[in-house]
């Protein structure tokens, strides 16, 4: 048994003075035969802590369906960092942010037109409830009071950057205790006034997130917080990438330079993130400012101390240097990086077209107006609405309301435009001759938003109406593809069909080492190996590269399925041996 509290200045680990020093590394998005691999980097580095999310949608992807098997083992992950001598911090939400997608929430929670987030709203607190209800219970036995490596856990996150619903926060604080949490509590802000007089409460510790300047950080929570140990929750040492955008690096000197500096105060410090990791399949996250910009994926690189692939960086050597200051390192070598394979080419010899696919991957179902993905229980992935027009008609705009995010549009299976969420073309027009015709719509989810007010009215697909010069369109067939499920495809030899399809090949490994695949030449889609999706890819970058964890290959023979929504140059993928962004 043990206890982790604190007094006027600073942590007490057993009734002794500690300078706690924890990074961010997400069970979630390290495949779990690589935890102990990277506890036992962050050991090495001379941490004291491991700090992780937990994501509900995840643990809960149906209300009142719960996983903790596999990869969202959340309990067997803590046990790890205890076996390799780490604490842990837990950051149980409900809501976590970290760039995933609805920022850890349940999509479905937006079945409900009357839901509201975050705040004391009933039908979102008897949500909350029910998962509390299945999670915590998992976590108690292995708080320090009862002999386990958890010394905090965090109540909701960052909240006063959303709201001042105080009586929320007791809500999340009071079913933690009721479910035997007797670890120390705190909260993690921005640092604006209006975050801490929003997102705390007077008697839990208040921490501060931030990536630079300490010395106003800190006085900012002096500000609020008196007394107490001074903590930066968030140490922003790298950040996330965006579509289109470029990629995100801090010089390692600097990241050095501002840990020396908190320390050198002796302030707490945690890094978000010690290893980003990969966000595989469907789950980043977007932010929706002035417009619509997904976060990349699967790459959660995140500009951190060990690369995505586990690999420590010039950042983790110049951190090590400066810990090295403060403590003692453990007497353990520093890692070298894991060997890498390059596989070569990979011919897709395949193909399974979209529209002729939809009874093998989805199923009809019949509205008279367009639905969300949510309003049809589907959360991820792409949706097709699909409804007849008749001719002629002259040339007139097709205008979508409220759809989100990205829209193919096909007349007759012939490709006629494209409409982006936030895009300045609003309209494709369309324009027939007599008789009747086939309107496919095909919408992508690229991410819900995970941050700010508008998540609340982030549904996926059409959630109002479609308009073909002003007049709505009635009675669609809908055809939800979450892509959960591919085995049911039917492939043929390729032939020339250039609208959206899967390409399907195969390839032989002799020995499962971690790659990096490559699609040159392919515009956008998904990638799925041996059934597991990897995530998107998208020519506009910066992600030129998926990373491929070794656990995901098979001995022998392996297959990869790429669905590209344009076209391409060439059939062809290859696995290389080294991240590119």
């Amino acid at each position: 048994m043990g206890e982790f509290t604190v007094n006027e200045t600073q942590f007490l680990l057993n009734g002794q003075p500690m300078q706690l020093l924890s990074g961010a590394m997400h069970y979630f998005r390290i495949v779990p035969e690589y935890w102990r691999d990277r506890l036992l980097k962050l050991k090495a580095c001379g941490f004291d802590a491991v700090e992780t999310y937990v994501p509900w949608n995840l643990h809960e992807p149906r209300p009142g369906e719960y996983r903790f098997d596999g990869g969202l083992d959340l309990v067997r992950y803590v046990e790890l960092a205890a076996e390799v001598g780490l604490h842990a911090i837990v950051r149980p939400g409900p809501y976590i942010c970290s760039e995933w997608d609805f920022g850890g929430l349940p999509a479905w929670l937006l079945a409900d037109p009357g839901m509201r987030l975050r705040c004391c709203h009933p039908a979102y607190l008897a949500a909350v409830d029910r998962y509390f209800d299945e999670l915590i219970p998992r976590l108690t036995h292995l708080q320090i009071t009862s002999g386990g490596p958890i010394i905090a856990m965090q109540v909701e996150n960052e909240y006063g950057y959303y709201g001042n619903d105080h009586e929320y926060l007791q809500h999340v604080e009071q079913k933690l205790r009721e479910h035997r949490v007797d670890v120390l509590l705190f909260t993690s802000d921005g640092l604006a006034d209006s975050s801490f007089q929003g997102g705390t409460l007077p008697h839990l510790l208040k921490t501060g997130n931030f990536g630079s300047n300490p010395e106003n950080a800190f006085q900012q929570i002096r500000k609020y917080q008196p007394e107490g140990p001074l903590v930066c929750m968030e140490f922003w040492n790298g950040w996330f990438d965006t579509w289109g955008g470029e990629h995100h690096q801090r010089d390692p000197r600097e990241v050095a330079a501002l840990l020396d500096d908190m320390l050198g105060r002796g302030a707490s410090v945690n890094f978000y993130m010690f290893h980003g990791g990969t966000t595989f399949g469907f789950m980043n996250g977007a932010n929706r400012y002035d417009k619509y910009t997904p976060t990349i994926n699967p790459s959660y690189d995140f500009g951190a101390t060990l690369d995505e692939a586990g690999d420590p960086t010039p950042q983790y050597h110049a951190v090590r240097e400066v810990v090295a200051k403060y403590r003692p390192l453990p007497d353990m070598p520093v890692p070298d990086p894991s060997p890498k394979r390059a596989y070569g080419t990979v011919a897709l010899t395949e193909y399974a077209p979209l529209f002729s696919s939809l009874p093998d991957i989805s199923h009809e179902v019949r509205s008279v107006t367009p639905q969300s993905m949510e309003m049809l229980g589907q959360h991820y992935g792409f949706i097709l609405y699909r409804t007849q027009l008749t001719g002629p008609r002259q040339e007139e705009p097709l205008e979508l309301y409220e759809c989100r995010d990205r829209a193919l549009v096909y007349v007759d299976g012939e490709y006629r435009g494209l409409l982006e969420r936030d895009n300045k073309e609003t309209t494709v027009r369309l324009g027939f001759d007599a008789g009747s015709f086939q309107l496919d719509i095909l919408v992508e989810n690229q991410g819900h938003v995970n941050f700010g007010p508008h998540m609340i009215t982030d549904r996926k697909g059409i959630s109002d109406s479609a308009q073909l010069g002003g007049q709505s369109l009635f009675h669609w067939s809908i055809f939800p593809l979450p892509l959960d499920d591919l085995s049911d495809l039917r492939f043929s030899p390729l032939g020339e069909w250039q609208g959206p399809a899967f390409y399907r090949g195969a390839f032989s490994v002799d020995e499962p080492v971690d790659t990096f695949l490559t699609l040159p030449g392919w515009t956008k889609g998904n990638a799925f190996l041996n059934g597991f999706n990897l995530g998107r890819y998208w020519k506009i970058g910066p992600l030129r590269t998926m990373y491929v964890p070794a656990p995901l290959l098979r001995r022998g023979e392996n297959e990869l399925v790429v669905f590209e929504l344009h076209g391409l140059e060439q059939p062809e993928a290859c696995f290389i041996d080294h991240l590119e962004l």
